[in-house]
């Protein structure tokens, strides 16, 4: 099953343009094409807003916004769990939950896992190191009784043994209800509060900015990212996005090396790269 790469409407204009970070605006290495720095740069120019919607915590995504050269606007951070307004970054929401229940049911089955519960704007409360460059913020080492004792915005579960494909596999067994679950490109699964998602924060920012959903493009490459997709006037999977992504977007762009989401950009707004 494909996207069926719908064609933009000729004379539409998105009034809010929400774009995923990692595999879609920049690498692993937080590399940022000149490409799409413009493009983002037209957009802005063009009156849209400009939304980065991604798993990252706030404390990740302020480096982006430099990047970018965005003057000011909103982010969705945690995979919709927490937004905030810049500058200066200030919490305009935060949606918690408690997290003994989906924690234990995992623990169960991936014993040795790695566990971290997110601490806004600091880092990240977790019972063991993540490996080196996974993770950014601050560290506290704690049991994960402790780590429990409180809701939270956000639980990674990280087990540096698995698979990707082993994550979604246990994910669906265990059907984690009261939670949404997000696995990445790694064995990495994020747990969030039930009904949260990059979709539902936007939804949100949409409404305080006054942008229709049908005028939202959406462009992001991750499972983390299908809720959006889905939401969005128009959805737009990256060209290395997995097929279950893919399958649910509007279209698919050309991929991360192919400086996809800045063509996307382009097209929707008329401009040249």
């Amino acid at each position: 099953m494909t996207a069926a790469n719908t064609p933009v409407p000729a004379d539409w204009k998105p009034g809010l343009v929400a774009l995923d970070i990692d595999g879609t605006l920049v690498d692993f290495s937080e590399n940022m094409s000149p490409m799409v720095a413009k493009a983002v740069a037209e957009v802005t120019a063009a009156g849209a807003h400009v939304v980065l919607s991604t798993g990252r915590s706030t404390f990740g995504i302020t480096r982006i916004i430099e990047m970018l050269g965005l003057a000011s606007g909103h982010c969705v951070a945690s995979n919709g769990a927490v937004t905030f307004s810049y500058p200066p970054v200030e919490i305009t929401s935060a949606v918690t939950f408690d997290p003994e229940p989906a924690v234990r049911m995992v623990l169960a089955k991936v014993p040795d896992a790695i566990v971290a519960v997110e601490v806004i704007g600091r880092g990240y409360r977790t019972n063991k190191l993540f490996p080196e460059g996974e993770i950014t913020g601050e560290m506290w080492l704690e049991s994960v009784e402790e780590l429990m004792r409180e809701p939270v915005t956000r639980v990674i579960i990280r087990d540096p043994q698995s698979s990707a494909e082993d994550f979604v596999a246990l994910a669906e067994e265990l059907g984690l209800h009261g939670t949404n679950y997000f696995v990445g490109y790694t064995a990495w699964l994020d747990l969030a509060p039930e009904g949260v998602s990059k979709a539902s924060a936007l939804a949100q920012i949409a409404g305080t900015l006054g942008v229709a959903q049908a005028d939202v493009l959406a462009i992001g490459d991750g499972r983390n990212d299908v809720e959006m997709l889905q939401w969005a006037g128009r959805g737009v999977a990256m060209g290395q996005a997995p097929d279950s992504v893919k399958a649910i977007a509007d279209a698919v762009t050309g991929t991360l090396a192919e400086d996809g989401a800045a063509h996307e950009m382009a097209g929707c707004f008329g401009f040249t790269l």
